[in-house]
């Protein structure tokens, strides 16, 4: 199609604004009370507009005014910008890419049963299903996921449900460290390789206490930091006591050399419940030790990070202020195996019973 007296100036594929429209409105309104010799045709309207005819031709529909009647009640119509802008911007909310999800309803039901049941992430839900196989028709990202999520798709699922209710980590700001002052071995004197975690065998362990007003009773959680391995122990109390009691368990089931490979290292905060590390550290089934125990600096959180990210996915199941008395040794098994059969992005999609080689916990 040849273009008569048309020059291109206007980005290829740009759309008409509303500034562009008023500029017709204008030439449409001098066309009607022009004389006819004096009218100027849609080519004409399109080259004063530096666009194409057929894009002024579609512009005149899309304001189309009328019909109107003259002096004479002579019928015509006339274009609105306003009424053109309008249908633009109604149009234009239709526009967009076609949700991958479609009509993939067991896929959809799948996602649902697996946050508000099975308690799982969408990230973890991804990894999954790339790592064992996915059954269905559709497979979106994890970015995709909890679009979808926000936007009402999954049913029954809102952003409330996902872990900490769909909000951002906080950035903290770190305090200065403070220096450790108690008698047994800072996280400084930590072998290089628990803090590379290019060794397995290295732990980090911390308590979860129950309610204010509730029962005494709390869980010792240990994490080990390269395999993300978890392991959680119901306490009677926070005490001293109590912990040495479950290393000592623990020693005693495994043996004390498999005990020595698994933990060669804990690394514990201040707390009164850890205070004696000589104990930890000694074997309950010969004399010798039977790991070693550091411990952070003071008000320094983030130096046990595993665990501390370990406590927060068993709130997913324990929210703070329940009481843990309440619960059975069966339902912290539970945790237990829903924890060591994640899917982490750290580890590649493999859960820490697979990434470790071990299929259940100590």
């Amino acid at each position: 199609m040849s273009h008569y007296k048309y020059t291109r100036k206007r980005k290829k594929g740009g759309h008409f604004t509303y500034i562009d429209r008023q500029k017709l409105e204008l030439l449409v309104k001098k066309n009607q009370t022009a004389p006819a010799y004096k009218k100027i045709s849609i080519r004409e309207m399109a080259s004063l507009l530096e666009s194409s005819p057929a894009t002024i031709s579609r512009e005149l529909k899309r304001g189309r005014v009328g019909p109107l009647y003259g002096k004479e009640l002579i019928q015509y119509y006339s274009y609105s910008a306003d009424l053109a802008q309008r249908d633009y911007d109604q149009k234009g909310t239709a526009k967009g890419r076609k949700i991958k999800i479609g009509w993939d309803h067991a896929f959809a039901n799948y996602v649902s049963e697996q946050i508000l049941i099975h308690k799982q992430s969408p990230d973890a839900i991804i990894m999954r299903l790339k790592r064992d196989g996915n059954p269905y028709e559709t497979m979106v990202s994890t970015r995709t996921l909890y679009s979808y999520i926000e936007q009402g798709y999954i049913p029954g699922v809102e952003p409330r449900h996902l872990p900490r209710g769909g909000r951002l980590s906080k950035r903290r700001h770190r305090v200065l460290r403070q220096a450790f002052k108690g008698d047994g071995k800072s996280i400084e004197e930590r072998p290089q390789a628990a803090n590379t975690r290019e060794e397995a065998g290295h732990w980090e362990m911390d308590c979860m206490l129950s309610g204010t007003g509730k029962s005494k009773n709390c869980l010792l959680v240990l994490s080990e930091r390269k395999y993300r391995e978890v392991i959680i122990r119901k306490l009677n109390s926070a005490k001293a006591e109590s912990v040495l009691k479950v290393l000592d368990r623990l020693e005693i089931k495994l043996g004390g050399k498999v005990f020595r490979e698994r933990f060669k290292s804990i690394t514990m905060d201040n707390g009164s419940e850890f205070s004696d590390w000589r104990s930890l550290e000694r074997s309950c089934l010969r004399e010798q030790n039977r790991t070693s125990t550091y411990y952070c600096h003071p008000y320094s959180a983030w130096e046990r990070g595993t665990v501390e990210h370990a406590i927060g996915l068993i709130r997913r199941f324990i929210p703070k202020g329940s009481d843990i008395g309440k619960l059975s040794v069966k339902e912290i098994q539970g945790i237990e195996y829903w924890l060591n059969d994640l899917p982490r992005r750290i580890l590649k999609g493999k859960s820490a019973k697979i990434a470790s080689g071990r299929p259940e916990a100590a």
